[in-house]
């Protein structure tokens, strides 16, 4: 035990000595004294730690102006793109807007007797065998309960039910409550169409009373026939589907509504025409 203490003892003394005489010859060569020597070379690692510090705290704040200016720059992107969309849905608004125009004029000029109030839909409400929309127009615009509803296209979306005070209310055509007399365009047969509630196809219409030998046909357009409510070939829908009804002695037609009812955000309150 004694000899290697004594070994170690030797190794430090040893060592001890061979950094002195180090030092020594690097104080002579750097014309400094020892003990500035001694602690330049204890500062040095210190030295050499701040300034692995001070250069990175330097990059942190570099990242952290870089992630500020990224942040900003990200915010004004999402409000010029926020800003781009708005411009975007305004202006398919208005190509919409100008469509219908277009399609009402011609309308007008296919049928000089209407009288059109137009009016946008503001409310829809629907339940197990009713479907009515609100429009913002009322009697002082010349609505009256009892006018048919139509689009720019003259495709009927229903019947005037209620007027209040700057507003009305309309039943769409696919209420069960509305029977309209219609006809299929191609073929003259007649039968009446109601909406498709009664019948659990809440979003179809369907015509009764066709006769038996009837032929119908996919895609034949089905049009109303005419009365004091209804002008005549203002068009109605699309067969999908047909059948025998449960007497057997009469046909049914199922049709696709013409008008996209889901999406109506412009109607025409025909206040007037001349009924044939």
């Amino acid at each position: 035990m004694k000899r290697i203490f004594s070994g170690r003892v030797k190794t430090v003394i040893v060592v001890a000595f061979l950094l002195t005489i180090g030092l020594t010859v690097a104080a002579s060569a750097l014309n400094v004294d020892l003990p500035g020597l001694a602690v330049k070379s204890m500062l040095t690692p210190l030295r050499a730690g701040a300034n692995a510090l001070i250069t990175q705290a330097e990059h942190l704040y570099s990242y952290a102006f870089r992630y500020e200016t990224l942040e900003a720059e990200n915010a004004e992107l999402k409000k010029t793109i926020a800003e781009m969309r708005a411009d975007a849905r305004t202006a398919d608004a208005l190509a919409r807007e100008n469509e219908r125009l277009r399609a009402v004029a011609q309308m007008q000029e296919q049928r000089e007797d209407f009288k059109l109030v137009d009016a946008n839909v503001i409310g829809w409400a629907s339940s197990d065998w009713s479907s009515t929309y609100t429009i913002n127009k009322d009697a002082r615009s010349g609505i009256e309960v009892g006018q048919c509803v139509v689009t720019a296209n003259q495709e009927v979306v229903g019947l005037v039910t209620e007027v209040g005070i700057g507003y009305s209310v309309f039943k769409s055509v696919l209420d069960s409550a509305l029977e309209i007399s219609s006809t299929i365009a191609s073929s003259g047969y007649n039968g009446m169409v109601q909406g498709g509630y009664a019948t659990g196809q809440e979003n179809l219409l369907r015509m009764n009373y066709l006769p038996s030998n009837a032929v119908i046909r996919n895609n034949d357009q089905v049009v109303t026939a005419g009365s004091t409510v209804y002008p005549r070939d203002l068009v109605l829908g699309y067969v999908v589907d047909a059948g025998f009804d449960e007497t057997g002695v009469a046909k049914y037609a199922i049709l696709k509504p013409a008008a996209d009812l889901g999406a109506l955000e412009q109607v025409f309150v025909l206040t007037g025409f001349a009924a044939e």
